[in-house]
């Protein structure tokens, strides 16, 4: 008998181990180390979400305005939009702020918008980018803003527009004492200041400082509801009602309008309910990654200060790659990915137990084979403080 159009567009994606599989990926989540947009919606979450209303978001859906307020309110700004990703609000952001050329966007040389954005200034702004080394290997300073800042109509430069932070960047919390006289200077010759705040409330959660205060500083601000909360999409950009206004018609410009987000803005508003609060014990239990690391006799390349630990255990004789094998090989597998281990709110204490056991045992069979502990070569890695597996990018 011959088929139906109906018939041949219909689709079950729904697979006969569609609950099981969820639950083992649970599991998985649990035990992964390589980032914290691993994390999932829970059950609960889900159920908050369908209360939702169905509006349409390029036109007016209430629930995702309720969380664009509550944002805006948050952060002390007039407005705020959705974002589909931390990406899109970072550089929309950008280009919002970008209005004729030449201009140059001045970062940290680990920032996000200038290394994992795949060139996004450069392609949708026009940008150039001055990418710097921190003076202190931990933040920017005033002093490092100014040695690399462009001010004036030197012909043979281009002008410095935005100065862009992130904070936390690589887990460690920038000084906002820093951000402000960052801020004022910048200000005094008229440059914006952008946060990538993906991370942010990690920061308000450690230091237990309002987002308000932590974003005052800045003309525009990026907060993301998927890394770290535990939302399954979405971040928001904050700022003046105007800069929310052109970001809102370059936001549909790149594709990035949907439509019914607001059971994606309640995804959001459940995580910032419910998922914030447990921020304080994710970063106890990077401590405990810190600690029981050290103990072992591992180098810290840089200190659990909220949900990341980067270590080197070449003093143990010990690669990356010999502690994924064997952390892989357990009966219920480690997920690592190299020298930044994340911590999150689905990660168990039983996982950072079982990482630092096979740590310990790995170590214990190197000494018994011979190994010989030599001198660190961490002095060097914490130049750079950060060694990844190259074909695994992280977020």
């Amino acid at each position: 008998m011959a088929t139906t159009v109906a018939d041949q567009v219909k689709l079950d994606i729904l697979s006969k181990t569609h609950t099981s599989d969820n639950e083992n990926k649970l599991k998985e989540i649990a035990r992964t180390f390589i980032s914290d947009t691993v994390t999932v919606p829970t059950k609960e979450m889900y159920a908050y979400a369908t209360l939702a209303t169905l509006g349409d978001d390029v036109y007016f859906d209430p629930s995702t305005a309720a969380l664009e307020a509550h944002i805006a309110k948050l952060t002390g700004k007039e407005a705020a939009i959705f974002m589909p990703s931390g990406t899109a609000s970072n550089q929309i952001a950008l280009r919002t702020h970008l209005k004729q050329p030449p201009y140059s966007i001045l970062c940290d040389h680990r920032a996000h918008v200038y290394k994992y954005e795949a060139g996004g200034a450069a392609f949708h702004s026009g940008a150039a980018v001055t990418a710097v080394i921190p003076s202190n290997k931990h933040h920017l300073t005033l002093s490092d803003v100014e040695d690399n800042v462009v001010i004036g109509a030197e012909i043979h430069s281009t002008p410095t527009e935005i100065i862009a932070l992130e904070n936390t960047l690589n887990g460690t919390i920038f000084p906002q004492s820093e951000i402000v006289a960052i801020s004022n200077y910048a200000h005094s010759h008229g440059i914006k200041m952008h946060l990538d705040g993906a991370r942010i409330w990690h920061v308000a959660a450690e230091t237990e400082t309002s987002v308000k205060e932590l974003c005052d500083p800045f003309d525009s601000i990026s907060l993301c509801f998927s890394k770290g909360l535990g939302a399954p999409i979405g971040s928001c950009l904050a700022g003046t009602k105007e800069f929310v206004n052109r970001a809102r018609w370059f936001r549909k410009l790149f594709g990035g309008g949907m439509r019914q987000t607001g059971i994606l803005a309640a995804s959001a508003a459940y995580a910032l309910t419910y998922n914030f609060p447990q921020l304080k014990r994710v970063h106890a239990l990077a401590k405990k990654l810190e600690v029981g690391l050290e103990e072992i006799g591992a180098e810290i390349l840089s200190r659990a200060e909220t949900c990341m630990v980067f270590y080197d255990p070449s003093s143990l004789g010990l690669d990356y790659g010999e502690i994924a094998d064997r952390a892989g090989a357990l009966p219920d597998p480690l997920f690592l990915g190299g020298s930044r281990l994340v911590v999150h709110i689905q990660t168990t204490e039983a996982a950072i137990e079982d990482f630092l056991r096979v740590i310990k045992e790995l170590a214990e069979e190197k000494r018994k084979a011979g190994f010989v502990r030599s001198e660190s070569k961490s002095s060097k890695l914490k130049d750079i403080y950060v060694r990844r597996i190259p074909e695994k990018p992280i977020q």
